[in-house]
């Protein structure tokens, strides 16, 4: 079983900062891209920034030079720290890890965390 796990939302001021943390656990052998997606109420889930395992990034535009989407291969977790926030960056954020797990089949799965809710408001 492979679970993550994020932290960090909350609710900010326009032009505020906030730090987003995802944290894996569970029966991992390696894990490929890490990213970061958001959706907000009646839209659908859109890519804001990924990053391999070696630590190429990639942002929607959207979100460039405002965002940035970090990694720590020994913690296995991937961090989003986002600057300069819009009310248009209101909405509930998913981490995602590309994971080989398994005990009996051994294969590489995408995962999901649960979410956070980040809101963005005077």
């Amino acid at each position: 079983q492979v679970s993550l796990v994020e932290s960090g939302g909350g609710l900010v001021q326009p032009g505020g900062s906030l730090r987003l943390s995802c944290a894996a656990s569970g029966s991992i052998f390696s894990i490929n891209d890490m990213g970061w997606y958001r959706q907000a109420p009646g839209k659908q889930r859109e890519l804001v920034a990924t990053i391999t395992s070696d630590g190429n990034a990639n942002y929607a535009d959207s979100v460039k030079g405002r965002f940035t989407i970090s990694r720590d291969n020994t913690e296995k977790s991937v961090y989003l720290q986002m600057n300069s926030l819009k009310p248009e960056d209101t909405a509930v954020y998913y981490c995602n890890a590309r994971v080989l797990s398994g005990s009996v089949v051994i294969q590489w799965r995408p995962y999901w965390g649960q979410g956070t809710q980040v809101t963005v408001s005077s």
